[in-house]
């Protein structure tokens, strides 16, 4: 399978912001403050969902084309029940070190609640995603989401995209004003723990999945050959980055005010009404539309632009999201994911454990995980890396396929 390079080294670029922002220090720490998501409404999390679907589409349209839907549809369950494993596994191996390390209840309570193994209710809560322990919440959502992809990609694929874009506003809509609640909140007294928590999400399902079918719907069209992108996104059309800039600078002091906490109590309650991060509220929506779009065409259509300074700012652009480290997490991106985790509540014992870290050790701290981030990357390529990996066999050379062409040259790896 052919891998995209820009867009594994933007998998890895979220990956290493994301560990950084998930780090809990007592009193905080500077180096979480150098991040996009302070001058955006743009974060990790959704360029990861985003990302995440833009490959389902891509990779799974072209299984379809090839094998049918039954093998796509096949391939993208097994992929799912892949990632479900990681997913429990993950849970258990923090309830078992919760038992073993001295304090880690105390310390990860406001995490985990009273979440042991001897309360069947809890765990078939986390077993069905209703009960999402903190940052554990990302994985689950991704599940559920692909276990809808298979019907959603044939759709595309029988052009019939506009149905599919169609749903999931409506679907987003249907969460901005709540209406997921009929069924959530008798589930939640339902499954209600001895901690008075029941369901625990850090997203509505309802709004974030506007996030990875927009991708997903990218994707497919993509590999099928039914998007021109060498037309959208051409260095002569500058509607597109002259639209995403404006709405990319309407929201940058909004952002500002925000991140300071200076906006004025009377414009805070209507504000907070539109930017509920949870819901993925039409402020988040508009402000990671526009950002992508822009970034996108600074990406494809840049480097061929007339004027040297937007060759130059794509060119600083390209170089972010080709480094090989970011490329190298991107690429295991999900195990990656999982591995994370792992070491986000380590960070938090130790810091639950010890007096007060200093600026200093906390930023040590914070590029050593930065840098741990790459061991099981680095595991699943040891063969590659060692040199010990059988050479692949060749292949007969062929014609390259509508859809492969469709596809922007800057992003296949040579």
């Amino acid at each position: 399978m052919k891998r995209f390079e820009i867009i594994d080294g933007m998998r890895g670029y979220f990956l290493v912001f994301m560990v950084l922002n998930h780090l809990i220090f007592a009193g905080g720490y500077f180096l979480v403050k150098i991040n996009h998501n302070q001058l955006a409404f743009v974060e990790d999390a959704q360029g990861f969902v985003f990302l995440s679907g833009l490959m389902i589409g891509m990779v799974y349209a072209r299984k379809m084309m090839k094998g049918g839907y039954a093998a796509g549809r096949t391939a993208i369950y097994s992929r799912a029940f892949e990632l479900y494993r990681y997913a429990m596994g993950i849970v258990i191996a923090v309830l078992v070190a919760q038992m073993l390390l001295p304090g880690a209840y105390s310390v990860w309570f406001n995490w985990l609640g009273y979440t042991n193994f001897d309360d069947p209710l809890r765990l078939a809560a986390i077993a069905t995603f209703l009960y999402q322990p903190t940052f554990m919440d990302i994985l689950p959502q991704y599940i559920v989401y692909m276990l809808f992809a298979p019907m959603l990609i044939k759709l595309v694929l029988d052009d019939k995209w506009h149905y599919v874009v169609a749903a999931s506003i409506m679907m987003w809509m249907a969460g901005q004003l709540g209406l997921h609640q009929i069924a959530t909140i008798p589930i939640n007294d339902l499954i209600m723990g001895s901690d008075d928590q029941g369901i625990r999400v850090s997203f509505n399902l309802f709004g974030w999945q506007i996030v990875f079918f927009s991708g997903l719907v990218l994707g497919a069209l993509t590999s099928s050959g039914k998007i021109n992108w060498g037309k959208i996104l051409s260095p002569d059309n500058t509607f597109i980055p002259k639209v995403a800039l404006v709405l990319v600078m309407f929201f940058l002091p909004l952002r500002l005010i925000t991140a300071n906490e200076l906006m004025p109590a009377y414009m805070i309650g209507k504000f907070a009404s539109m930017e509920i991060r949870a819901d993925f509220g039409p402020v988040y929506l508009l402000n990671f539309a526009a950002m992508s779009l822009l970034v996108t065409w600074l990406l494809v259509a840049g480097p061929q632009h007339k004027a040297s300074w937007v060759r130059n700012i794509s060119s600083a652009v390209t170089w972010v999201f080709t480094l090989r480290y970011l490329r190298l997490l991107g690429r295991h991106s999900l195990y990656v994911y999982v591995w994370h985790v792992a070491i986000v509540y380590f960070v938090y014992y130790f810091d639950g454990r010890t007096p007060e870290l200093g600026e200093w050790t906390k930023t040590a701290i914070a590029l050593t995980a930065v840098a741990l981030l790459s061991i099981p990357a680095l595991w699943r390529e040891r063969d590659k890396l060692l040199g010990t990996a059988e050479p692949a066999p060749a292949k007969t050379l062929k014609t390259p396929t509508p859809a492969a062409q469709s596809v922007p040259q800057q992003m296949i790896i040579r």
